[in-house]
């Protein structure tokens, strides 16, 4: 049982963590880490890792022990062609690509090319950037333009979204068209802090507070949408999967 004195704020996940995780402890967190992720670490992604972790904006990095998560699903589906929506510096990019067969393909959107870029030479380094179509801008206007190829619907694999969580919602009518039956995509943040548990009252940063009700909004989606079958996760800022089953 919580002591009544614990701060609200610790509660419900929205205190400033020093790993992004919904664990409470972080000797237990470190224990995953060092146990089960840091050792089958690839030596380009803990390169990728450091590098992004003294970037001021490093929050926005995909934890190692989602990307482990994110490349033994793309193994166990035998995924091929794959989206990502939202990339920062590549972590989960080159989680992803290195996952895939030589012949696999992902197309990457993002609005900053700047923040890939940062990532380039390592993924180059990885023998991975063939794999790699990255394409710079707002990704609803990209997405729009594939579903108007029929070609494109029901062709990905495996599709992860880790972007502007106001537009998750829009990202998820679009991209439920373009993954296969059968295929998986994956949406990041889907508890958000921890907030989408809390009463509105709660102290909570700015920043959690402004999304906050976009992930609560789109968690009630995804559970009623009967063209999935779901699975969330409290990996990273919790992670939900979701099949294609129509």
């Amino acid at each position: 049982m919580a002591n009544d004195d614990e701060p609200k704020s610790h509660l419900f996940g929205i205190k400033n963590l020093s790993h992004k995780t919904l664990l409470q402890s972080d000797a237990l967190y470190q224990y995953i880490l060092e146990t089960s992720v840091y050792p089958r670490e690839h030596e380009c992604l803990k390169e990728l890792r450091e590098m992004t972790e003294k970037h001021p904006r490093n929050i926005m990095a995909t934890p190692p022990d989602e990307g482990q998560l994110l490349s033994m699903l793309i193994k166990l589906i035998n995924a091929k062609n794959t989206l990502e929506i939202g990339v920062y510096t590549g972590y989960s990019l080159l989680s992803s690509a290195l996952a895939l067969p030589s012949d696999g393909k992902i197309l990457a959107l993002d609005v900053n090319r700047e923040y890939y870029e940062l990532g380039l030479p390592i993924i180059e380094k990885a023998g991975v950037a063939h794999k790699i179509d990255f394409r710079e801008g707002p990704a609803l206007p990209f997405l729009d333009e594939l579903l108007k190829d029929e070609s494109k619907k029901g062709s990905l694999d495996f599709v992860f979204v880790d972007a502007d969580k106001d537009n998750y919602l829009n990202y998820h009518k679009r991209v439920i068209e373009l993954v296969k039956i059968g295929g998986l995509i994956g949406y990041d943040n889907t508890l958000w802090h921890g907030s989408v548990a809390a009463p509105p009252d709660a102290p909570m940063d700015d920043f959690v507070k402004t999304h906050r009700a976009h992930m609560i909004e789109l968690n009630k989606y995804l559970a009623q949408d009967s063209r999935i079958e779901i699975c969330q996760l409290p990996v990273g800022d919790g992670l939900t999967l979701c099949r294609r089953m129509i």
